[in-house]
């Protein structure tokens, strides 16, 4: 979603999740029926913008939580891609909401690492936004051995994305808002739900996004694996 433009453990000793081992040792890959196309979700992000106090002449930090619906279009998991749109529904200075496209980076070790290499993140400051999801800390000390090269990513029940919003797709982009950051993204195989942390070095930092999915008609399209 566009924001206001503003002036431990070893990998031994890690949870049977991430081999995704039942109780009779054998590996029964999680189903992620929720990370399909058509899919939608719905939430809030939680904005932070410099407002100015006439009294005091003073900049004061408001806090705004911003409704959001976001919907899968594409999906392409063996490329380790998909890509969708983020609608914005209650924007203070948009008389209409807000739609963006976005294209994402699934991390899963083949594809794609966590560590991100473009759009001004380094690595530390992957892992400053990576450690921000509970469920990422299991990982976190085999990604400090080898950069996670030896993770069971596709059998751990979460999924961590990258999202990069690419162009507004109902507004111009003289509409007061950017979209030059980008989410870290963690998705739920279980329940569907989606936690994101913004990431922008121009915008207020660790932004979140809270979504759930719902139960809309799906629609969009996938990609053939070849």
């Amino acid at each position: 979603m566009p924001v206001r433009v503003e002036e431990t453990s070893s990998s031994s000793s890690a949870p049977s999740q991430l081999s995704g081992e039942n109780s009779s040792g054998h590996t029964s890959p999680p189903v992620c029926t929720l990370l399909t196309v058509g899919q939608a979700f719905s939430g809030t992000q939680n904005v932070s913008s410099l407002q100015k106090d006439e009294a005091w002449r003073v900049n004061v930090r408001i806090q705004e939580a911003w409704r959001v619906n976001v919907r899968i279009q594409g999906c392409d998991l063996d490329h380790g891609y998909l890509c969708g749109t983020m609608e914005a529904l209650n924007v203070p200075m948009a008389d209409t909401p807000v739609v963006t496209f976005w294209e994402g980076e699934i991390v899963d070790g083949k594809n794609y690492t966590f560590f991100t290499g473009k759009w001004e993140a380094s690595s530390e400051d992957d892992i400053r936004h990576w450690t921000k999801f509970p469920s990422f800390q299991p990982l976190l000390e085999q990604l400090k051995v080898d950069g996670g090269k030896s993770l069971d990513l596709i059998n751990y029940r979460y999924k961590f994305m990258r999202w990069k919003e690419q162009y507004f797709v109902n507004v111009g982009t003289d509409c007061g808002l950017t979209i030059a950051g980008f989410y870290y993204v963690c998705f739920s195989c279980t329940d569907g739900s989606i936690n994101g942390c913004y990431y922008d070095p121009n915008s207020s930092p660790f932004q979140k996004l809270e979504l759930k999915s719902t139960n809309e008609g799906r629609s969009g399209f996938s990609f053939s694996s070849y």
